[in-house]
């Protein structure tokens, strides 16, 4: 089931990064219905290494919505941000006696929809 956007919203998805789907929320929550550049200076100073892939989906946004759907960058706002879990590698590493652990590494889907300010 493939998600509708409106005419005056632009997104952009990122799949299959390598970053926890659990780390990456905590960062998509801090600019979810954040100002364009409010959010790049979020991420410009977050310390966590979800930043640099979820500044690159919004990047890419705000390109398809200036490239794509003609709206201008400065007017953007988050409209919408979220974090889906991609398929999970599993890994193995070895243990006392013979056993085994399973080591689980995860993936993340980072969508981020952006769309022009309301001006009340």
């Amino acid at each position: 089931m493939a998600q509708e956007t409106n005419r005056n919203e632009a997104r952009a998805i990122a799949k299959y990064v390598r970053v926890a789907p659990r780390k990456a929320r905590l960062v998509v929550d801090q600019i979810r219905n954040q100002s364009v550049e409010r959010a790049r200076e979020l991420l410009a100073f977050n310390n966590r290494a979800a930043a640099v892939p979820v500044s690159k989906v919004l990047e890419s946004a705000v390109a398809n919505a200036e490239n794509n759907h003609g709206m201008r960058g400065a007017d953007l706002v988050i409209a919408r941000a979220y974090v889906d879990e991609g398929p999970t590698l599993k890994r193995f590493r070895p243990r006392a006696k013979g056993s085994a652990s399973r080591i689980n590494k995860r993936t993340s889907h980072i969508t981020v929809v952006v769309a022009p300010r309301k001006e009340a």
